[in-house]
C-alpha cells in the first residue's frame, strides 16, 4: 500500500516537473522570438550604382535618331563628413532613404527613394541611326545616318540624370531573424536576412545639352522601374540597425525632357545594379 502511494507521488511529481519545464521552455522561446508586427522603421544611407548599355532615342522638330549601346556610369561624391553628415547637404551624394511598416512579424511594406546618378560617358563611339535636319546655327551634324559610328562629344550631346535619377518606389519585404531558427536570438543582437520586390516611378532631374540647343535641367516624371533586393540587417537592442543591400532592376523612361522645348524628348531603357549601406531606427507609435 505504501509502495503504491509513493509510486503515485513520484509519477505526479515527475509529470508536474515536466509540465513546468515545458511551460518554462515555451516562455523562454516566446520571450526571445522576434516581434515586429505594428512597428515602423526608417533608414538613410548611400549607394554605388552600375548601369547596362542603353539605346537612347531622340526626337523633336527636324530630327529623329537613335544612339545604340551608349555607356554610362554613376557619379560618386568625394567622401567629406561636412557633406555626407551635414543635414544641409546630405542629399548631394548618391543616397537611399526609406520608411516602412511591419504588418507581420516577418513582412513589411515600405516607401523609399533611391537617389541615383546616371552620367553618359563623354567622348565615346556609339552607333547612330536616323536623321538630323536643323537650321542654323545647329547644322554641324545634319545628315542621314544609317547605323554608322559617331563620336559623341560635348558639341553633339551631354546627357545625365545627376540630381538625380530618383527611383521612387514601393517595396514589400520578407525579413527573417536567423536567431529564431538557431535559438540564439537576443534583444541585444539580431542578425536578419531580407528579400524585397519593388516597383515605382522615375522622377529625374535631367541635365542635358543636345545639338548646342538651350540646356535643360529640371525635374520631370519620365517613366517606371521594377526591382529586386537582398540584404543583411544587424539590429541592436531591438531599435538601431545597420543594413547592407544589393539591388538590381529595370528602368524604362519613355518621356525624358532634353531641351527647353516641349517638342524635344528622349526615351531609354536599361538595367541597374546597386550596392547600398544604410543606418536606421525601429519604433512603435502605439503599443
Amino acid at each position: 500500500m505504501y509502495k503504491a502511494i509513493i509510486y503515485i507521488l513520484i509519477i505526479c511529481t515527475t509529470n508536474c516537473y515536466s509540465q513546468e519545464k515545458q511551460i518554462e521552455t515555451t516562455l523562454i522561446k516566446d520571450k526571445f522570438k522576434t516581434q515586429k508586427k505594428g512597428k515602423f522603421y526608417f533608414y538613410w544611407g548611400w549607394n554605388k550604382a552600375q548601369y547596362s548599355y542603353s539605346d537612347i532615342k531622340f526626337k523633336g522638330d527636324n530630327y529623329n535618331f537613335s544612339l545604340f549601346d551608349v555607356a554610362a556610369q554613376d557619379r560618386q561624391t568625394t567622401w567629406d563628413p561636412a557633406v555626407y553628415l551635414n543635414p544641409g547637404s546630405m542629399t548631394i551624394p548618391q543616397t537611399v532613404a526609406r520608411i516602412g511598416y511591419y504588418f507581420h512579424d516577418n513582412w513589411n511594406l515600405s516607401l523609399g527613394v533611391d537617389h541615383l546618378k546616371y552620367v553618359m560617358v563623354n567622348n565615346q563611339v556609339a552607333t547612330i541611326d536616323g536623321y538630323i535636319d536643323l537650321q542654323n546655327p545647329h547644322t554641324q551634324f545634319n545628315g542621314i545616318y544609317d547605323n554608322e559610328p559617331l563620336m559623341i562629344d560635348e558639341d553633339f550631346l551631354q546627357f545625365e540624370h545627376t540630381d538625380g535619377l530618383n527611383y521612387i518606389n514601393i517595396e514589400i519585404s520578407r525579413v527573417d531573424n536567423l536567431g529564431d531558427f538557431f535559438k540564439w536570438n537576443s534583444k541585444k543582437f539580431q542578425l536578419n536576412v531580407l528579400e524585397s520586390i519593388g516597383a515605382g516611378v522615375l522622377y529625374p532631374k535631367t541635365n542635358s545639352t543636345l545639338l548646342s540647343k538651350e540646356r535643360y535641367d529640371d525635374f520631370h516624371l519620365s517613366g517606371f522601374g521594377v526591382s529586386l533586393k537582398g540584404g543583411i540587417n544587424l539590429t541592436l537592442f531591438d531599435r538601431f540597425f545597420v543594413q547592407a543591400e544589393i539591388k538590381t532592376g529595370y528602368i524604362n523612361m519613355p518621356d525624358i525632357r532634353t531641351t527647353k522645348s516641349n517638342a524635344d524628348t528622349a526615351s531609354q531603357e536599361f538595367f541597374f545594379f546597386q550596392r547600398n549601406i544604410s543606418f536606421g531606427y525601429i519604433f512603435q507609435l502605439v503599443k
